[in-house]
């Protein structure tokens, strides 16, 4: 099986890793912006979470993502590189044969299905650590006889100790399906995600090499990788909103019965810009983030072949 490699899994967890790092401030305020209440725009949201919760909340639920979301792209490289090679070998009788835009589809396509197998609990969890410290919105409680309470703000308590304790107190109040409450956004955002993430960062990259042999020099890397970051978050914003409130739901106290009853809740209550929101942090946070991942993969496996 020479088409399968494992250090493009290594290399997957080494950019995952650094890309968390650079990216997880950005991304909290996304998930506040796309699930909470009360932020004005992204600036009033920064300053927010800064105000009442210092630096450290920008970092809420990092611990679980670090661990996981590295070995999460781990997965989704190693799967993307190796399906690519098996395409190849499939369609022209070698492995390390040049993939077209279809083969990329394909393979970018499959990665994107694949991935919300690990990344729909992976996601859940960071969703909630994220929400702890927001409002509970008044309008989802209600007093005896179901008189909404609309004017009142009140203050969530701590419910999860860490990321153990959120995937065991989902375990038991929701069962096993409840780890993957918004994978079915999730796939919708993922399956053309990964497609409009790979291939631009491909072309970009052939766009950039001197020659065809050549490899690109990293500058080109990390460019081609961010703006093929932003692409991707930019147009999978709308979706992403829809999942996003679908995995805090259950912190807010079930609100959505699904992804059409959210649209169409979200739509009713906030107007069509509610699914764009968070998409200039998506823009934003895309680049460093995927800018970091490229650059991570590309010249880990680089060192590790030149072993």
């Amino acid at each position: 099986m020479n088409w399968f490699h494992l250090d493009d899994f290594i290399a997957g967890w080494i950019g995952g890793a650094s890309s968390v790092v650079v990216g997880h401030p950005l991304d909290t305020v996304k998930t506040r912006l796309q699930a909470g209440k009360g932020y004005r725009n992204t600036f009033h949201c920064v300053l927010t979470i800064y105000q009442k919760e210092s630096v450290s909340g920008f970092f809420k639920g990092l611990s679980f993502p670090l661990a996981s979301i590295a070995l999460y792209n781990s997965v989704v490289f190693g799967f993307f590189s190796n399906t690519q090679r098996v395409i190849s070998k499939f369609r022209y009788g070698d492995g390390h044969h040049p993939s077209s835009i279809l083969d990329l589809t394909l393979a970018s396509m499959m990665t994107g299905f694949v991935s919300v197998g690990m990344g729909a609990p992976v996601d859940l969890v960071k969703i909630r650590l994220q929400m702890q410290s927001h409002p509970v919105l008044a309008e989802n409680l209600n007093l005896a006889g179901n008189v909404p309470l609309r004017s009142v703000g009140i203050r969530s308590q701590t419910v999860y100790r860490g990321p153990i304790h959120c995937i065991g107190s989902i375990l038991q109040s929701e069962g096993v399906q409840g780890l993957y409450r918004g994978a079915g956004a999730m796939l919708l955002r993922d399956i053309p995600g990964y497609a409009l993430y790979f291939i631009p960062y491909t072309l970009l990259c052939d766009w950039f090499k001197p020659d065809q042999n050549a490899s690109p020099h990293p500058c080109y890397i990390w460019l081609a990788g961010g703006l093929a970051g932003s692409i991707s978050w930019v147009t999978a914003t709308p979706v992403d909103v829809v999942k996003s409130r679908l995995q805090a739901d259950a912190f807010h106290y079930r609100k959505y019965r699904g992804i059409t009853h959210c649209i169409i809740s979200s739509y009713k209550t906030e107007g069509l810009h509610v699914f764009f929101r968070g998409v200039t942090v998506n823009a934003i946070r895309g680049f460093p983030m995927s800018a970091t991942m490229f650059l991570g993969y590309e010249l880990s496996l680089d060192f590790f072949r030149s072993l």
